[in-house]
C-alpha cells in the first residue's frame, strides 16, 4: 500500500495522515473482521504487516484520533453498561475527564454544554463493577454521577465516512 502522507484538517485542527492511516480510520469502523487474528487480515487486506497495523492503530490512539479498537455489543447482551454524567467546575474538566479515562471500563466521553457537561459510557462484566466504576468516580471527584441505565434501545450507526 501507498505510504504517502497527506494533510488533512479534522476539527480545525491540521494532521497528517498516511493512506494506511486513513484506510483504518475510514474502512473499519464498521465490519472488524471476525476471526482468530483480526488484525493479521486487516494487514492482510492492507498489504502490510500485521505489526505495521498494529503501530498506525497505536499512534492513532496515542494522537488522541481513536480511543479504542475494538467490538461493540448491543446493550444487555453481554455484560452491562450505563451512560452516566458529571456537573464539573469548567476549571476541572480536563482532570477530571481524564481520571473518568483512566477506568478500563469507560469507552468514550465527551463534554456537552449543559449543567451536566462531562458525560460517559461504563461498560463491564456485570452491574456490580458498573456500579463500583461510578462509586469510585464519585468518590474520587467528589462530584454526584448521574447514572441513566438504558430503558428503551435506539440504533444509531455511528461509522461516518471521513473522506472520499
Amino acid at each position: 500500500m501507498k505510504q504517502a502522507t497527506e494533510q488533512v484538517t479534522l476539527l480545525n485542527t491540521p494532521l497528517t495522515l498516511t493512506a494506511l492511516e486513513k484506510t483504518l480510520l475510514n474502512d473499519y469502523q464498521r465490519d472488524l473482521p471476525l476471526c482468530a487474528s483480526p488484525f493479521d487480515e486487516i494487514a492482510q487486506q492492507c498489504g502490510v504487516s500485521t505489526e505495521e497495523v498494529l503501530q498506525k492503530l497505536r499512534s492513532l490512539q496515542q494522537r488522541g484520533l481513536i480511543s479504542r479498537v475494538g467490538p461493540v455489543f448491543a446493550p444487555r447482551r453481554a455484560g452491562a453498561s450505563t451512560l452516566a454524567a458529571l456537573s464539573v467546575p469548567v476549571d476541572e474538566l480536563d482532570a477530571v475527564a481524564g481520571f473518568v479515562n483512566g477506568f478500563d471500563e469507560v469507552n468514550h466521553n465527551y463534554q456537552r454544554e449543559h449543567h451536566f457537561n462531562l458525560w460517559f459510557v461504563v461498560a463491564a462484566a456485570d452491574q456490580d463493577r458498573v456500579d463500583a466504576v461510578l462509586d469510585t468516580i464519585e468518590t474520587m471527584t467528589g462530584l454526584p454521577v448521574l447514572d441513566l441505565p438504558l430503558e428503551r434501545a435506539f440504533y444509531i450507526d455511528l461509522g461516518f465516512p471521513l473522506w472520499s
